[in-house]
């Protein structure tokens, strides 16, 4: 049915929802937290360090701490968890074997899209750590 999902087709759909984002949609997000990474536990444990990443950002960014971020990563970031959020995404989570391959391939076409300011934000944070203790995120 969906065999022709790849990451072109998953950087188009991030790129189409980031038109669509807003400062709200963020917020949904940050209070879905924990229900996002139940999923990504269950499924997708190999991305759980970078959805923890994505979370860290976000609040960050919401908070005002980190600024120094293009609101199209802000997006892209939200569009994916939202996207991993939807269990009737392009391939349902519920069907057998493949209804992840979807979300694993959105998480890998973000990270591709974003992998300078994440690493940018990355470094922020080891540098925080550095001189003085980083105001808790959980």
């Amino acid at each position: 049915m969906n065999e022709n999902f790849d990451e072109g087709r998953a950087r188009k759909i991030i790129e189409d929802g980031i038109k669509k984002i807003k400062r709200e949609d963020i917020k949904k997000v940050i209070e879905k937290e924990e229900e996002i990474k139940n999923k990504i536990k269950g499924h997708l444990t190999k991305y759980l360090e970078d959805i923890e990443l994505f979370f860290s950002l976000l609040k960050s960014f919401i908070n005002g701490e980190y600024r120094r971020v293009p609101w199209f990563t802000i997006a892209a970031v939200t569009v994916l968890l939202l996207y991993i959020l939807n269990p009737l995404d392009i391939i349902p989570d519920f069907v057998p074997m493949v209804g992840l391959l979807d979300d694993a391939t959105v998480v890998s076409a973000c990270m591709a899209l974003i992998e300078k300011d994440l690493k940018a934000y990355k470094d922020w944070k080891l540098s925080k750590k550095g001189g003085k203790d980083e105001r808790s995120h959980k």
